[in-house]
């Protein structure tokens, strides 16, 4: 672990003193607030980061997935608004909806007894609805960078002018998903005299570079050297031919049944097929990608955390930042095009603590890219071991459920394309209608 640039190691292994938050300088209303979500210590990034920014410091945080990153830059924000008492106090920008969603959970978790209001405000949900809970100017805005500057924009009476913290969490991942242009927007509108704190599980040259631009003099904080994964994921490979990877993901379900899921797709559609064709053999299986609407998308998680359903089938939509505690077993169906979002992906499972295993499908067509991942994470994985005829039995079982589902997503684009149709000729009915009205009109 690579202390940070600016504080000196931690002295736990050499006084044996353990570590709490209370130590860290958290106020005792929030220690409380971690008691009660049992967080009995400081994660690695909490011990190196909560004491810079209790200074009043700005900081970089490089920490691997899973280790803690939110309460690292919620509880001072929290701390200072117990002190200084003001609205529009913080905002935390994300990548995904679904991150923005549960950065509020653990904000209003840990401000639960000291009254904290929080607003997300993200694409997929009615405008005015969140210019409504804006207009009551809650403590903290968690948004994404798009929707944020629609706001900024066309919310009459809505500004930040007053804010006194700027957080960017999965930092790499808004500047490489192309929010730059709005990021831009936002740094112009805030003011300049404010902490900024910049979460990030790599360090990219975008994030460098933004670093450049909004940050004062800050300290950087690191607790991982290089790119890695956590120490208890047991992670593994399975090289099949292509034509058969349904079926061995059929049977490795089957082989650790018993265990909850994450399955990674690299599209929509794939995504929604492979859904489908479980719930056709049987199992408890949800998709979530991002062509779901947000309340359905919202609704799977929710199924899949509540621990109704065992398998979340998901685009890399899910891959950062969702802490679901109970992922047992992440599968890489898909191998990631870019080799960081294995890093990401595989740290759904093993987070706090815990133990997981993560299993990547390696076909014929994706030797390159499985080697790429390997040259990042600097190991070589073992081989996930499979009996092949036990596999090769459920061939017939797998190819009926196969065929199921793409009727069903026939019917499904079908419907879809009929009601366009209907939606179309109504538009159409309609117009025509007006222009008669306005002929008799002008008649008269």
């Amino acid at each position: 672990m690579a202390a940070s640039t600016d504080t000196s190691e931690s002295t736990q292994d050499i006084d044996e003193t353990p570590v709490t938050f209370k130590s860290l300088g958290v106020v005792d209303v929030l220690c409380e607030a971690c008691e009660q979500l049992k967080w009995t210590k400081p994660t690695k990034i909490q011990k190196e980061a909560l004491p810079v920014s209790f200074e009043g410091r700005d900081v970089i945080g490089l920490a691997e997935t899973g280790s803690g990153k939110t309460a690292a830059f919620a509880l001072p924000i929290l701390q200072d608004l117990l002190e200084h008492p003001q609205r529009l106090f913080g905002l935390v920008l994300t990548p995904t909806r679904e991150l923005a969603f549960q950065i509020s959970e653990q904000f209003e978790a840990l401000g639960s007894s000291i009254g904290v209001k929080c607003a997300v405000v993200v694409g997929g949900i009615d405008m005015m609805t969140q210019a409504l809970q804006l207009a009551k100017k809650p403590h903290i805005v968690i948004a994404t960078p798009g929707r944020l500057v629609d706001h900024l924009e066309n919310t009459k009476g809505f500004n930040l002018r007053s804010l006194k913290y700027l957080v960017m969490d999965e930092a790499d991942r808004i500047l490489n998903m192309d929010f730059e242009t709005e990021v831009e927007k936002i740094l112009k509108v805030i003011p300049k005299e404010r902490r900024t704190y910049l979460y990030s599980a790599t360090m990219t040259k975008k994030v460098a570079k933004l670093q450049r631009a909004s940050l004062k003099n800050p300290v950087k904080v690191e607790v991982s050297t290089k790119y890695q994964t956590v120490d208890k994921l047991q992670q593994h490979y399975l090289f099949i031919p292509s034509k058969f990877k349904d079926v061995y993901l059929v049977y490795i379900l089957n082989e650790l049944a018993g265990n909850s899921f994450m399955v990674f797709c690299s599209t929509c559609n794939n995504t929604q097929r492979v859904a489908l064709m479980l719930r056709n053999l049987g199992l408890t299986a949800v998709p979530l990608h991002g062509q779901m609407g947000q309340n359905k998308r919202l609704g799977m998680l929710n199924k899949f955390k509540g621990k109704s359903r065992s398998i979340l089938i998901a685009t890399d939509v899910a891959s950062r930042g969702l802490d679901i505690p109970h992922v047992d077993v992440v599968i890489n169906f898909d191998i990631p095009t870019h080799s960081k979002d294995y890093i990401h992906r595989v740290g759904r499972t093993a987070r706090a603590g815990r133990s997981g295993k993560a299993i990547t499908f390696v076909t014929q067509y994706d030797v390159e890219l499985y080697q790429r991942i390997e040259q990042l994470i600097g190991k070589k994985l073992p081989l996930f071991q499979t009996e092949e005829e036990e596999v090769m039995m459920m061939v017939e079982r797998v190819a009926e459920a196969q065929r199921y589902a793409r009727l069903e997503m026939t019917d499904k684009e079908d419907n879809k394309k009929r009601k366009r149709d209907r939606d179309n000729a109504d538009d159409t009915e309609e117009s025509l209608g007006f222009r008669k009205k306005m002929k008799k009109k002008k008649k008269n």
